[in-house]
C-alpha cells in the first residue's frame, strides 16, 4: 500500500455542500462529504470518512441561517481536521457576525472578535472570506485572512443581459467603492444614494430626493441582503423616479423574512446573488476565484 500525496483535500460541511463540490472538481482535489446528523434538542453530530494525510485541507462552511449551528459546525469540523493536517484552510463564503465587527452603542458584544478567536482556537491556520461586509471584521484575526470579490463574476453575469441604458446605483455611501468597481466593468456610470438607518429600531429611510433615472435599467449593488429593508426603500425611491426595470446584485442573498417577495413587490425585476449562500437567486458560481484564492 503506497499513500498517494494529495495537494488539497476539500472537506464540504453541510451548509456548502454543492460549493465544495464544485471547488473539488476546479482543484482536481479529493473531496470528503461530512455526515451531519441533527437530534431532537438541535444538537449536531458530524462525521468525517479517511481523510488523505499530507494535504492542504480547505473546509468550505458558510455560517448563514441557522449561524449558530452552522458557525459550530465549522468548527468542530476544523477541530477535527487539525490532527490530521497542520495546514488547514477555513473557507467561510459567507461570514456570519461580520456586521458585528465593532461597537455601535455602548455595551454591544463585537462577537465578531469572538468568532474569529474561536476559528483560530480550532486550528484554521488561514481564512477565506468572499466579500465580507467590512474588513474592519478581519482585524480581529491572528492569523492569515484574505477576503475575495465576487464583484467581477456578478459584473460578467448582467453583461450577458440584454441591458438598456445601464446605471448602477449603490444603495448607500458604505457601497460606493462596490458600485465604482461594478460600473468599471460594465463600463457604465454609477450613482450613491443616500440613507440613513436608525441604530435602535433598524428603520431605513432614503435621504436622497432626486436621481436622473428615467429611461434607464438600474442595477442595484450591494453585499448581504438580509430583510431586504434597504433594497426595497432605494426600488420604491427609483420607481418614483420612472426608471426602467430595476435589478438587484448582491454577493449574499440571505433573504430573510420573506425577503424575496417584497423586493420583488417593491419593483424589482430581478434578484441575482452568488452561491455564497444556496437559493432561488444563487445564479453566479465563486468556486473559481476561491480556487485561485488557494493555488
Amino acid at each position: 500500500f503506497v499513500e498517494t500525496l494529495v495537494k488539497f483535500t476539500v472537506i464540504g460541511g453541510g451548509a456548502s455542500k454543492d460549493l465544495a463540490k464544485r471547488l473539488a472538481r476546479k482543484l482536481k482535489a479529493v473531496y470528503i462529504e461530512t455526515e451531519t446528523k441533527i437530534f431532537p434538542d438541535g444538537e449536531s453530530k458530524i462525521t468525517l470518512r479517511k481523510i488523505p494525510k499530507k494535504s492542504v485541507i480547505l473546509v468550505v462552511q458558510s455560517t448563514y441561517p441557522p449561524v449558530d449551528t452552522n458557525l459550530l459546525q465549522a468548527l468542530s469540523i476544523i477541530s477535527q481536521v487539525r490532527k490530521i493536517s497542520s495546514r488547514t484552510f477555513a473557507i467561510i463564503p459567507y461570514m456570519g457576525y461580520a456586521r458585528q465587527d465593532k461597537q455601535f452603542l455602548s455595551g454591544e458584544v463585537i462577537t465578531m472578535s469572538v468568532v474569529a478567536k474561536m476559528l483560530q482556537s480550532a486550528g484554521a491556520k488561514k481564512v477565506i472570506v468572499v466579500d465580507i461586509h467590512s474588513n474592519t471584521a478581519l482585524n480581529h484575526f491572528n492569523i492569515p485572512t484574505e477576503n475575495i470579490s465576487a464583484v467581477p463574476e456578478l459584473a460578467n453575469y448582467f453583461k450577458k443581459l440584454n441591458l438598456k441604458n445601464p446605471l448602477v446605483v449603490s444603495p448607500d455611501v458604505g457601497g460606493s467603492s462596490r458600485s465604482k468597481k461594478f460600473a468599471s466593468l460594465l463600463k457604465t456610470d454609477f450613482i450613491v444614494l443616500k440613507k440613513h438607518r436608525d441604530r435602535k429600531t433598524g428603520r431605513v429611510s432614503i435621504q436622497t430626493t432626486k436621481a436622473d433615472v428615467q429611461g434607464k435599467d438600474l442595477i442595484l449593488v450591494d453585499d448581504i441582503i438580509s430583510t431586504g429593508g434597504s433594497i426595497i426603500k432605494a426600488a420604491q425611491f427609483l420607481k418614483k423616479q420612472k426608471c426602467k426595470r430595476v435589478f438587484v446584485a448582491c454577493t449574499h442573498g440571505l433573504l430573510v423574512e420573506g425577503a424575496e417577495k417584497k423586493i420583488r413587490k417593491a419593483g424589482v425585476s430581478r434578484i441575482i446573488s452568488t452561491n455564497t449562500i444556496p437559493g432561488n437567486t444563487s445564479k453566479v458560481d465563486v468556486s473559481g476565484i476561491l480556487a485561485k484564492s488557494v493555488q
